[in-house]
Formats: structure tokens, sequence, C-alpha cells
């Protein structure tokens, strides 16, 4: 599984170097931190985070919350505030950027983990087009909840999806996911052009498939049934002649 990306806007070098060293400690990636708004905007366009801690106060004449209306506007991803000002006017100004979630300096491991996690549950669960719990997705990736982490998944690294009763078996290049879904609804959310549904109990990606034949397709060494119809289909897809 890809980790998930933490970006750090901070402006004080030696509580940026502790959230790095925190955030790796816990199995999150960490982007080089930014200082200032422009630094936090090129962060953000050339490390695409998956969420972004983000001080109030930076270096220059925007802040934080100018960061988060850039990030509102043209990122679409969840970030937290960190801040250690509190007063009534700061309060206000970010309540109207909608933060997911609000730290106030100092914090403890513990609050900045809990705060990551439920951001990223909250945040994922608005905005993807799957009810399930478990697993939540966008154009590129999608989160597994795994024990205490939401781990990131490429679309790319998936080699086929298994359905099991209320459960749906992931097969991916590092590992086999399982998550409570249908396999019906769960592909429907993803690029039609990638997976295919082969057989009522399977979906695999096109773009993995190692050979066909006239009752199952292979998959990274793995033999998987295939319906006369769907293989038409297939080969249809593939323009294989």
């Amino acid at each position: 599984m890809n980790k998930i990306k933490i970006g750090i806007v901070e402006d004080e070098d030696v509580l940026a170097n502790s959230m790095s060293l925190i955030l790796n400690k816990l199995g999150y990636d960490t982007s080089k931190p930014a200082e200032s708004y422009s630094d936090a905007i090129k962060m953000i366009e050339n490390e695409r985070p998956d969420l972004v801690l983000l001080d109030i106060q930076l270096f220059g004449d925007k802040d934080g919350i100018d960061v988060a209306e850039t990030i509102n506007k043209d990122f679409k991803i969840p970030f937290i505030f960190l801040t250690a000002n509190v007063d009534k006017f700061t309060l206000e100004r970010a309540k109207k950027v909608f933060p997911p979630a609000y730290l106030i300096k100092p914090f403890k491991k513990e609050d900045l983990y809990s705060a990551i996690e439920i951001c990223l549950y909250n945040f994922y669960k608005e905005t993807a087009p799957m009810d399930e719990v478990n697993s939540y997705s966008n154009k590129d990736s999608f989160f597994i909840k795994d024990g205490y982490y939401f781990h990131k998944v490429l679309i790319q690294d998936i080699y086929y999806m298994e359905s099991d009763h209320v459960y749906i078996n992931i097969y991916t290049t590092s590992k086999k996911i399982t998550v409570r879904a249908s396999l019906n609804n769960y592909i429907e959310n993803f690029n039609k052009d990638i997976f295919f549904r082969v057989h009522r109990s399977y979906a695999v990606n096109v773009n993995k498939i190692d050979s066909i034949n006239s009752d199952h397709v292979m998959v990274n060494g793995s033999k998987i049934p295939i319906t006369k119809t769907n293989r038409d289909a297939l080969m249809q897809r593939l323009r294989v002649v």
C-alpha cells in the first residue's frame, strides 16, 4: 500500500521538523515543510499530499487561512489548522474556510494522530461516491481503513477484485485487502476503461491481463473465470481479433 502523505505548512523550523518525525513514526509520509503561502502552494502542486497540516501564522502577507481558501478552490483536499492564536477574529476567519479540524499549539502526538484520522474519515466519507465506511475513493486512488490507519491504494496497483458474500477481496501488487462492500457498487465508482466485470464474482484490471482463453483470464499468475458473453465483450474491448 502507499502511505498517506501529509503536507506540512509551518514557519517554525523546530516545530516543523518535530512534526515530520512524529508523523513518520506514526506511519505517514511527509512533505518538505513550507513556510509561506507561495511555498505552500508550490508544495501542494508538486507533492500532492493527501492532507495538509496548516499553521495559520506564516511568513509574508498571506497566512494559512489564505492557503486554505486556495486549497478549497483548487485542490479539494482536507486540511487541519495548527495555531497558537485563538482570538475571536482569527477564529471567525478560520470558520469561513470550513476547516475539518483545528488543533491548538502545543498539542500531543495522540491529538495530532486523532485529528488526522478523523479528518480523513470525515472528508472522504462526505466526498466519496460509495456509502461503505471502509473505503473512500477519488480519481486515481482510494483509501482503505486497515486497523488504526487509512492507507492509500493506487488504482493502477490493483490486479483484480473478487466478491466474497458481503465482502470484496482486492488483490494488489503488494497484498490482499478485504472490505465490506458489493462488487457491483464498488466497480461502478472506478474508471470503466480500467476495470472489467468478467464474472459475477470477479472484476479485473484490463491493464494487468496476461492472457485470455475460452473460460478464464490470467492475471498475475491467477486464473480468473470468465463467461462467454463477457469474454466476447472483453475481446471487443481489447480489440483482439
